[in-house]
């Protein structure tokens, strides 16, 4: 997964015309400012560019994925409001899979959201925190990507009660993001609101300390964005928690793929989360049509039957 290839090149000028050294120091600080779970204190233009450059691709490529759990399985989504929207990552992700969604950017940053005007053009873009707004604006999907860490999960209410049809929560892959969607999914369903994904059912989520449940999304990585992080690999691996939520009842899968399938010689193995818990599944070629579907089977897919 990569960003829109014309997305991809203003990134770049804007990065050539900043300079290499200063983007790859902001870029070390921003990486250690997000494994440490805070927020980086650099000069807005290094901050953005460093963001632009590594988190953004990342960002883009995990909201992708969990947007693409929705197509088709919720009601027709015409508008969206993508709060603490920073550059547009998810927003541009979501127009991937909504072509014609009107979209609403809420982001207090205002070099962010500059950021993001290059390339979301025709979207409203709003200046608020979201902290200091007693409501927001009803739309049929509100989306918050890696935000709600930032401003805390007491105005998940808010973005709640905002969505028309569905609400959708990415965090880092992390204990403190997904103990954070823990609280989240608890809180909401309790309130009403509908499994999509990723969890196969609405009982209480079987995960339990110090374990915790994750999925990943591979970023193909642009040359700058190898020199910056002085790695050697074409892409990498963005971890990722989330949930997605709707009004009304969805179809849900029998069961979602929570780690690496393991394969060894005419062996694969498989640990899923169920409606009845987790459960580890061995598969062997003499079930033929199974262990076929398993050699196909993925991290974060639905389980196979």
């Amino acid at each position: 997964m990569q960003l829109p290839p014309a997305v991809q090149r203003q990134i770049e000028e804007q990065a050539d015309a900043l300079g290499f050294t200063a983007v790859k120091r902001a870029t070390t600080a921003l990486s250690d400012a997000y494994r440490e779970g805070r927020i980086a204190k650099l000069p807005p233009a290094e901050r953005t560019a460093a963001y632009l450059v590594t988190r953004m691709p990342a960002t883009y490529a995990a909201a992708h994925r969990v947007l693409g759990e929705l197509a088709g399985r919720v009601p027709p989504i015409a508008t969206i409001l993508d709060v603490g929207a920073g550059t547009g990552a998810a927003s541009l992700a979501a127009r991937a899979w909504f072509p014609d969604v009107a979209v609403t950017m809420l982001e207090r940053d205002s070099t962010l959201s500059a950021a993001a005007r290059q390339w979301l053009p025709d979207a409203a873009l709003r200046s608020a925190d979201v902290t200091q707004l007693s409501e927001l604006p009803p739309h049929d999907l509100v989306i918050a990507a890696y935000s709600v860490g930032e401003f805390g999960a007491p105005a998940v209410r808010r973005l709640w009660h905002a969505a028309r049809v569905a609400l959708v929560i990415v965090e880092p892959g992390t204990p403190r993001g997904f103990a954070l969607i823990r609280k989240v999914r608890d809180e909401l369903l309790a309130e009403g609101a509908h499994m999509v994904a990723p969890c196969p059912a609405e009982t209480a989520c079987p995960t339990v300390d110090p374990d915790w449940c994750h999925f990943a999304a591979r970023v193909e990585r642009s040359s700058l964005h190898r020199r910056v992080k002085g790695g050697e690999l074409g892409h990498e691996d963005e971890k990722f928690s989330y949930v997605a939520l709707a009004r009304e009842p969805v179809a849900l899968p029998p069961a979602r793929i929570v780690r690496h399938p393991r394969h060894s010689p005419g062996l694969i193995e498989i640990e899923s989360c169920t409606p009845a818990g987790l459960r580890t599944e061995r598969i062997t070629k003499r079930d033929r049509d199974r262990f076929r579907a398993a050699r196909k089977a993925a991290w974060g897919d639905a389980g196979i039957s």
